[in-house]
């Protein structure tokens, strides 16, 4: 595994304070001491706080935006694919919860250019996943519940992992990816 590049260490250092105070509430003092450098020395690897809030996010979403694109592409069945899309989520979030709570949070705060980006990726992702949820009811592979319902409380689910996810201790990564599909694509009763 190579080492971080001091750019990846701001990144990462500010995804755990963004997570804990929030965007808004985080200045550049706060990331330096932190980090244990002087503010001035962030600018020597980053622009700005916006750099590294959209840093962030769009590589999250676009790791999100990837892996739906294979999911759809594939000639898999639709249960194939939503788990699929179950193992995608939890494995971004063991990667990166941190910065999780910055797509899910802070994503607002994203200047228009990588707003406008952001806001299509997830539309993009989000419409994917209806599409599965859809065709999956018309071939009778999975019950035909209100579409929206299954949408809204798989994705809500997945999209809070990383609230959730870091404060389990004896939950290994393969029993909460076995475990989240069946409660997910099968129910509990």
């Amino acid at each position: 595994m190579r080492p971080e590049s001091r750019k990846e260490e701001i990144i990462n250092a500010a995804s755990i304070l963004f997570k804990e105070k929030g965007y808004s509430a985080v200045t550049m003092r706060d990331l330096a001491k932190a980090m244990g450098i002087k503010a001035a020395s962030l600018y020597n690897h980053i622009q700005s706080k916006q750099e590294i809030l959209a840093t962030i996010i769009i590589d999250l979403a676009e790791k999100f935006t990837n892996g739906m694109d294979r999911i759809v592409k594939s000639d898999e069945n639709t249960i194939q694919k939503l788990e699929n899309i179950i193992d995608l989520h939890i494995d971004v979030t063991l990667s990166n919860a941190d910065g999780l709570a910055s797509l899910n949070n802070d994503w607002m705060h994203l200047e228009e250019e990588n707003l406008q980006y952001f806001e299509k990726m997830r539309q993009d992702y989000e419409e994917n996943f209806r599409d599965i949820v859809k065709r999956g009811v018309s071939r009778k592979e999975i019950n035909s519940f209100n579409i929206e319902i299954i949408v809204f409380s798989t994705l809500s689910t997945l999209r809070t992992l990383y609230l959730w996810y870091p404060k389990q201790r004896n939950i290994d990564a393969e029993i909460l990816k076995h475990d989240m599909v069946s409660v997910l694509l099968k129910g509990i009763a």
